[in-house]
């Protein structure tokens, strides 16, 4: 019963994340779980497991999220809204985006 308390008390501020923080943070957890287990140094496994979990389920969260884009107010919170609509052709990338129509 114990564990549970303890593993719910770790899972509840995920509630408040983006789909691409919360995959992060899962990914890193199960990354670094796994990587403890099978390497031959745990600590070693740990850290690499880690990292390549947070990476890989950052990357999944963020393709979960299409359409998505991060914002900072200006009191510095970052929020997660709908990306203003370019059209669906060009992007900020194109050299040749602000000579196109829409572009800026």
């Amino acid at each position: 019963m114990k564990n549970v308390l303890i593993l719910m008390a770790m899972l509840v501020p995920l509630a408040a994340c983006s789909q691409t923080e919360r995959g992060a943070a899962i990914g890193g957890l199960g990354g670094a779980a796994v990587g403890a287990a099978v390497a031959g140094n745990p600590v070693k496994g740990a850290v690499v497991g880690g990292a390549v979990g947070a990476v890989a389920g950052a990357l999944i969260g963020n393709a979960n999220e299409p359409g998505k884009c991060r914002y900072r107010d200006r009191d510095g919170r970052v929020y997660v809204a709908s990306c203003p609509d370019r059209g669906g052709y060009y992007s900020q990338g194109d050299p040749d985006y602000r000579d196109r129509p829409g572009g800026y």
